[in-house]
């Protein structure tokens, strides 16, 4: 008997934990939902700041893209734009709250073999993976593509 009395007495906590639950929920959801959707409607609305303590080398800096004078490849730059970088930077460069801007002036004034270079290395401390699977054309047309963005 012993054990069936403990069982009740649990059954009985439960059930008043779960009438006090029952009565507490409904005031505190809206609160809730209104911190959950502003988290997230937040977290959208503000591209990540960039991080100015990433430079490349002056090696790398001072290439120069091979691609410059051919525009008939620019348009391959943006369909690898969209599958690998619209996720984070937006569909236009605008930024995210995973990536900066691709239209700040600071991105737009690195050289072509700068860009190239963080395209290639990544920068982990900041969430951006290194690209440099990619075939070093697909590469350079990206940086293209990051250019036209601005424009």
């Amino acid at each position: 008997m012993k054990s069936l009395f403990t069982i009740q007495r649990r059954v009985a906590f439960l059930r008043s934990s779960v009438s006090v639950l029952q009565s507490c929920v409904p005031a505190f959801l809206p609160g809730l939902v209104l911190v959950a959707c502003s988290a997230v409607v937040l977290t959208q609305a503000a591209p990540r700041a960039r991080d100015t303590t990433w430079e490349a080398p002056p090696s790398a800096a001072a290439r120069v893209n091979p691609l410059t004078d051919r525009e008939e490849v620019a348009s391959g730059g943006a369909k690898i734009y969209r599958q690998r970088c619209a996720t984070c930077h937006g569909d236009s460069g605008e930024g995210r709250a995973k990536a900066p801007s691709l239209h700040d002036a600071a991105v737009q004034a690195q050289t072509d073999g700068a860009l190239f270079w963080k395209i290639s290395s990544g920068n982990s401390r900041a969430g951006m993976p290194a690209f440099s699977l990619l075939p070093e054309p697909q590469r350079w047309q990206l940086v293209m593509h990051v250019r036209a963005l601005s424009r």
